[in-house]
């Protein structure tokens, strides 16, 4: 092997430089030896100087530790659940302490900085502290660049949230998972105790009320190398931790956009709906992980459930019943409309008004009644319009005085103190006549 030493030492050191799945192995090696440099003695030997090579460069690490309530390791795993649907995976995040090895575990619809949020607050909450330390490895969503050692551009709402917090963030090096070992062991965990087998779930807070429990009850365990458990060691962390501030973080992203003529607003390649009165305004949306919420003047004018497909229209028709009274054509032509659910008891009035009042003149008067629902929740109104057929009124306008008449009979009573009612419900307690004769008896003199 003498002379080929050099050689060997050279391809190794190539290698190095090279991608991971096209470095040399030992059987390579020896075959470029003996094809190229005429090499002609045994694999073996090869292969004894390649490993030899191998364990001078293996890498070791100092056993890391770390004091209560310093620090917090987040990481997302993934599973699989079985829902109604059928098979998904879910991403999971698992912040876990670093001196007790307490977890929360969450599973949330995706990865970006929005579910990060809102898993990172529900863990703030479930722990009833905070770690003074957020310690990720480097995803995308959290530092979107990556400068000179562990220095990192931070996603603006990521910093917000630890200015409100009052942790510090930090980053591992790149490539360097061995940084946060408590929260991999917790990926481990998550994968082959918690979640196998693969959990049957009817949604989303069916699974995380599974994985609250595993949590739970974990805290009985003792770590090995440890000798208090889980729970006594995490009561150190919580009383050098942080408090929790007096309001929880929004955890949303916003952006400031315009709504369009359509009065939809765009988002994430979807676009939302808003009421006429903000059409060609322009407004802030919110987007958190399971819904939308769209604020002009300082309220939410609109609320919709979060949407992840892609070019999809989120519209609802409540926001267009004043153009509906515009555009009645819209009531067969338009999606919005044709793909409203509501109760049989509007589709049956619809027909009888278009048979009282003609096809065109019917149209308008169940527009004018559906416009009632801006004013009147779906149940009075679809008892007053029930109310309304039996007796043979077939018109919008005796449906929204019957609807208003509703409207006071369920008004809840607030009692006047002045009202002669509540007068009678006052509680006079009976005199005692005998403090009465105790004061005439003061004064009176003795007789021998």
């Amino acid at each position: 092997m003498g002379p080929y030493k050099a050689t060997i030492d050279q391809i190794l050191a190539a290698d190095e430089q090279a991608p991971r799945k096209q470095r040399h192995t030992a059987m390579q090696i020896f075959r470029r030896l003996r094809d190229q440099q005429g090499y002609l003695g045994g694999y073996d030997q090869v292969r004894r100087y390649v490993a030899g090579h191998r364990r001078r460069q293996v890498v070791t690490f100092i056993p890391l530790s770390h004091d209560p309530g310093q620090r917090l390791e987040l990481d997302f795993g993934h599973i699989y659940a079985d829902f109604p649907d059928g098979r998904r995976q879910v991403p999971v995040l698992i912040p876990t302490w670093s001196f007790s090895n307490y977890a929360f575990a969450i599973g949330l619809p995706t990865e970006r900085i929005e579910a990060i949020l809102a898993g990172m607050v529900a863990a703030f909450e479930f722990f009833g502290c905070v770690a003074r330390e957020g310690w990720w490895d480097n995803p995308r969503t959290v530092a979107t660049g990556i400068l000179q050692g562990r220095q990192r551009m931070i996603n603006p709402r990521y910093a917000a949230l630890a200015s409100h917090y009052g942790f510090e963030p930090l980053f591992c090096m790149p490539a360097a998972a061995t940084e946060k070992p408590a929260v991999e062991h917790r990926v481990y965990d998550l994968q082959r105790r918690w979640c196998t087998p693969v959990p049957k779930v009817r949604d989303h807070e069916d699974l995380n009320a599974h994985l609250r429990r595993c949590c739970l009850a974990d805290l009985d365990r003792t770590c090995a190398g440890q000798s208090q458990t889980i729970s006594q060691r995490f009561a150190l962390d919580k009383a050098a931790a942080l408090t929790l501030p007096v309001h929880a973080f929004d955890p949303c992203v916003r952006e400031s956009k315009k709504v369009d003529k359509f009065q939809t607003v765009a988002f994430d390649s979807n676009r939302y709906s808003v009421p006429r009165r903000w059409a060609f305004q322009a407004v802030t949306v919110k987007a958190y992980v399971d819904r939308v919420e769209v604020v002009a003047d300082h309220q939410v004018v609109a609320r919709h459930a979060r949407c992840y497909d892609r070019s999809r229209q989120v519209l609802d028709p409540m926001h267009y019943l004043v153009t509906l009274g515009r555009r009645p054509a819209a009531l067969d032509h338009s999606g919005v409309y044709r793909n409203w659910k509501l109760p049989a008891t509007f589709t049956d009035l619809r027909a009888a008004l278009e048979e009282r009042h003609g096809p065109h003149a019917g149209s308008r008067q169940y527009i004018r009644v559906l416009q009632l629902l801006a004013e009147h929740p779906q149940q009075r109104l679809r008892q007053a319009v029930e109310s309304c057929c039996a007796k043979g009124l077939l018109d919008a306008e005796l449906i929204r005085v019957h609807a208003e008449h509703l409207a006071l009979r369920q008004q809840p009573v607030v009692a006047d103190e002045s009202s002669p009612a509540s007068i009678h419900q006052i509680q006079v307690p009976r005199a005692d006549l005998s403090r009465f004769n105790q004061l005439l008896s003061i004064g009176e003199p003795v007789h021998a």
